[in-house]
């Protein structure tokens, strides 16, 4: 609100109050007068509408005495032959009733009820040939026929379809004169009932006119001296009254009140026109030219303020704005560049990407273009941190922005590109966000320079560092139309890249929103999952050198009816990021233990059942309950369980967890170390590990399954056998790795050589063929030695 409009609406409360308070006195006086005008107009209509009642009451009566006095009433009731009298009589009473009313449409009737308050005969001048006479009349016969009164009208307006004034007077049935008192009960009762058309036309005139109702009573209603009503005296027992709501406009009053009210106003603004004239010309143009300088500097159109040639306070005024406008641009600029700098490299930090990729995002959205986010992440920089400290990683950072930046902006400047947006989003997470038209290999070289800072590690001070970086690259508006979908495919593709072996880029693709939209459709089918219905339960056997089988490990697999087959290497980290691990766990370790006596009966009461449980399981003390809870229930001795987990798992046992499996290994159960050799692995972990047997991963039996690396292998075993643990081969797909890992003194073998995972019901089919093999062939014939491998060895398999 400018400072004119703030005087304006300042100063005309004032004046405006002054004129209203003169206008009001004005209008209390002529309010009064015209009060009395209206009260005494309105009891005029009410004596008219009074008048018009009366004629109505005295013309029923003089309609019901001359038919008294003719002689077709008397002939009517006098008459005992009912038929003539219903038909002839009636008739002929009918004509005298239509002969007396001046108006043939207006509503008459007639009636005659006996002593008993039976009807004798009823008319009435109506469309309705059928009428009779109403409940409210039979009423008002039973209410004279118990009183004293030989004679009464009465206005029946309340519950009635149409008001009526009804004459009542009981005459002697044989000399038709006024019975006396004590001959009343067999007097006939004659009622006229009319309607009082003048009077219910003027009655809705006015309640049209006041917009309220008139009100009958027995005594006059009082009223207040401020109020607009009027009160007659209908009949000796009767009063209307009409009371006008204060909403109604009564007169001339609120004509009145307007032209007094808009006068005042007029006049308020006439005075307030003329002091904001003189207050404008000295006072508020000069403060509204400041105030334009001032806003035109916070919106970015001018620089500076320029001081104005006004004196006295004003003058004074617009020098200390300037000053202090000079003071805060300083600290602003300060601020803006705080609040928009990482504090660590010194360039862009998050909050100041979103706002300058937002409006890259808008423009090539908008406008068309092509627009590339590169989100980079830097490979192994925990490790560097935990190993060489903060500082050292922190001082990678600030020399790796500085050499992205570099090399981004010599191509960005061979290449006349528009300016990049560079930040460091989180940690070591790092965006650059590029403007090139597509397929020009902008983005490939970039990718490649960024790459090449790590070639050959990253030197820092004359220092090289193992770290690499993962790039993930996604363009707008082809991969997203927003900033926070860019980012986020942008991201999907790093961490593809990083699957793909780190030290490279990858370009999002509609294959890696496919794969993403599976994993959500996974998440959204393990919340509803119901582990009966859909999952079930294969087993792989585990055999000795004999060919013997000592053991088979439960593997978990889910048929699901809207995605289909779906393996654990999907589904089970899925599940174990989500929280579904516990469901998925507790399920199988039931399922296996309730087909383990099925197991005992293929192979033997001595068979190992090896059971995989997330390795997330492990934090809650719980899991051990329940395998002992299972093992309870299904009548199973915890010496063949054999809990399985991962050799990666292994390498992060903290004090907790090793005390669960320890507590796992006091109630009897043997421990398993899965894939052992996939991570990490070094020989202290093999000394540490507090378990019972190592599964060789497969990749480590690839690798170490020759004649060259026999020796290294045989070393391996021994150290495991030397630490009291059986050791069972993986991957077991050629006879050759079997005689390879036979001859190193492997304990046991397991692969799709011996036998793919099988349900039961295959399972046994196998087991068959399995024991008829054996039985047919030469039991030591499964012995390898000297890395060759016996005739008839095939016989295990």
């Amino acid at each position: 609100m400018t400072l004119g409009k703030r005087a304006f609406f300042l100063i005309f409360p004032v004046v405006l109050t002054g004129y209203l308070l003169a206008a009001l006195s004005v209008y209390i006086a002529q309010s009064h007068s015209m009060l009395s005008l209206e009260r005494a107009r309105l009891s005029q209509q009410l004596d008219h509408i009074a008048a018009l009642f009366r004629n109505d009451v005295n013309q029923s009566r003089s309609f019901l005495y001359s038919l008294l006095e003719g002689n077709a009433v008397r002939l009517f009731v006098s008459e005992t032959d009912e038929d003539y009298r219903n038909n002839a009589l009636g008739l002929r009473l009918q004509q005298s009733i239509r002969s007396l009313s001046d108006d043939p449409k207006k509503f008459i009737s007639f009636a005659i009820l006996n002593p008993d308050l039976t009807p004798g005969y009823y008319f009435e001048n109506s469309d309705d040939p059928f009428a009779e006479i109403g409940e409210a009349q039979f009423a008002l016969g039973r209410r004279l026929t118990g009183g004293s009164q030989l004679r009464d009208w009465t206005y029946l307006h309340e519950g009635q379809t149409r008001p009526l004034i009804v004459y009542s007077e009981f005459i002697d049935p044989v000399t038709f004169g006024r019975p006396l008192p004590s001959a009343k009960k067999s007097a006939l009762l004659v009622q006229v009932a009319l309607e009082p058309t003048q009077f219910l036309s003027m009655q809705r005139q006015l309640q049209d006119e006041y917009q309220t109702v008139i009100d009958f009573d027995t005594v006059p209603r009082p009223f207040l001296p401020n109020e607009l009503s009027a009160s007659v005296r209908l009949a000796p027992a009767l009063f209307a009254a009409l009371a006008v709501p204060p909403s109604h406009d009564a007169g001339n009053v609120e004509r009145l009140k307007l032209l007094l009210g808009l006068g005042a106003l007029a006049m308020s603004l006439v005075s307030v026109g003329l002091m904001i004239v003189l207050i404008r010309r000295f006072i508020t143009n000069p403060i509204a030219a400041l105030d334009r300088q001032v806003t035109a500097v916070m919106t970015g159109k001018n620089e500076g303020i320029t001081e104005i040639d006004a004196a006295g306070e004003i003058g004074r005024l617009t020098g200390n704005i300037k000053q202090l406008h000079d003071q805060s641009q300083r600290a602003l600029h300060l601020v803006q560049h705080a609040s928009w700098t990482d504090t660590l490299t010194g360039i862009s930090n998050r909050g100041h990407f979103n706002t300058l990729a937002a409006k890259v995002v808008h423009k090539v959205t908008t406008q068309g273009g092509h627009g590339s986010l590169l989100f980079i992440d830097i490979d192994n920089f925990k490790f560097v941190n935990d190993k060489y400290g903060h500082e050292v990683g922190d001082e990678l950072l600030k020399v790796l922005a500085l050499r992205i930046e570099r090399v981004v902006g010599e191509i960005i400047a061979r290449r006349s590109l528009p300016p990049v947006v560079f930040a460091r989003l989180s940690g070591d997470e790092f965006a650059v966000l590029v403007q090139s038209a597509s397929g020009d290999g902008t983005i490939r070289e970039m990718c490649a320079c960024i790459l090449g800072l790590f070639s050959d590690g990253f030197e820092v001070h004359g220092k090289h560092y193992p770290v690499t970086a993962s790039i993930g690259v996604a363009i707008c508006p082809m991969d997203a139309t927003n900033l926070a979908e860019l980012i986020s495919n942008a991201d999907a593709a790093m961490y593809q890249a990083k699957t793909n072996g780190k030290n490279r880029s990858s370009r999002f693709s509609r294959a890696l929103q496919d794969k993403r939209n599976r994993i959500r459709h996974i998440q959204e089918e393990l919340r509803l999952v119901d582990p009966d219905e859909q999952f079930h339960l294969v087993y792989m056997p585990i055999i000795d050198a004999r060919g013997k089988v000592t053991g088979c490990e439960a593997l978990l697999r889910w048929v699901s009816p809207t995605l289909g087959n779906i393996t654990p290497d999907e589904f089970v980290p899925i599940a174990e990021s989500t929280g579904q691990f516990t469901k998925i766990d507790w399920w199988v370790i039931n399922r296996a233990m309730s087909e383990h006596q099925q197991l005992k009966a293929l192979f033997g009461p001595e068979t190992v059942l090896a059971i995989n449980i997330s390795s997330a399981e492990l934090h809650s003390k719980s899991i051990g309950d329940y395998f002992s809870d299972c093992l309870d229930r299904h009548g199973l001795d915890a010496r063949t369980i054999e809990i399985e987990l991962t050799e990666t798992y292994a390498v992060k046992l903290g004090d907790q967890l090793h005390r669960n499996i320890e507590n796992l290994r006091e109630k009897g159960f043997r421990i398993s170390i899965d894939d052992f050799g996939a991570g990490y692995t070094s020989v202290q972990q093999i000394i540490e590990y507090t378990a019972d047997t190592i599964k060789l991963d497969r990749a480590l039996v690839q690798n170490l399954a020759n004649q060259e690396t026999l020796p290294a292998l045989k070393a391996m075993v021994s150290l495991c056998h030397a630490r009291k643990m059986a050791v069972v081969g993986e991957g077991i797909d050629t006879h050759e790795k079997l005689a390879l890992l036979i001859a190193a003194g492997c304990d046991h073998f397991q692969g799709y050589l011996i036998s793919k995972p099988l349900a039961l019901p295959d399972l046994s089919i196998w087991a068959l063929k399995q024991a008829a093999e054996i039985t047919g062939g030469d039991e030591d014939s499964a012995f390898v030695s000297g890395g060759k491998r016996r005739a008839g060895s095939s016989s295990l398999l």
